[in-house]
């Protein structure tokens, strides 16, 4: 089959890389969620060859995926299907998890469903490192995510731009602490939180 391809995915591989160096585990298992066209999963598991890449998204997004681990090291391991707004979410024992690009796209519940699958599937210390747009009570959305967040919620009510705030208070509810709050090119956000006992 022919490669998905998502041009954001290369403009913004180097940035996100740039901080997931610092930010993730020098050897262990980390879980992409929301993996999309693979992309993200070639370029970052060549990249980190110490860490054990698992991709995930939805099962038709898994051919996709599986085309592009051509490029990836060996280390990028077979892609899963994975279903965020499904009840009863577990996910896999691992080190760290990441997701880009991905909370505004589904349903606030697939957050909610993200952050108390992932209490359990990460060891004391593990990471959920998110990557993309938020909405900060004290400062005003830039036009650019203004009109992204417009152009979401016409494609899906119930899909936008998060308040940061909101996603704080629901991480410390699952026993996460914020650790990184950095921002990134095109008025993005990288968030990094840390399980704690």
């Amino acid at each position: 089959m022919s490669r998905p391809y998502a041009p954001a995915c290369d403009r913004n591989r180097e940035p996100i890389l740039t901080i997931i160096r610092d930010l993730l585990p020098a050897t262990g298992k980390v879980l992409e969620l929301g993996s999309g066209s693979g992309q993200h999963a070639a370029y970052f598991s060549a990249a980190l060859p110490l860490l054990e890449w698992l991709p995930s998204d939805l099962p038709e997004c898994l051919p996709g995926i599986e085309a592009w681990r051509d490029d990836a090291g060996e280390n990028c391991l077979e892609p899963i299907a994975i279903d965020l707004l499904s009840k009863g979410l577990e996910l896999p024992i691992v080190d760290a998890i990441v997701c880009i690009n991905t909370v505004h796209i589904m349903a606030w519940q697939g957050t909610v469903n993200l952050f108390a699958a992932a209490r359990d599937a990460l060891t004391d210390g593990g990471i959920i490192y998110l990557y993309g747009p938020y909405q900060y009570r004290d400062q005003p959305l830039a036009e650019s995510n203004v009109r992204f967040d417009e152009w979401l919620k016409a494609r899906d009510p119930e899909s936008g731009i998060r308040e940061f705030e909101q996603v704080s208070v629901l991480a410390e509810k699952n026993g996460f602490v914020l650790t990184a709050d950095l921002p990134m090119p095109a008025n993005n956000r990288s968030l990094c939180f840390m399980r704690r006992n």
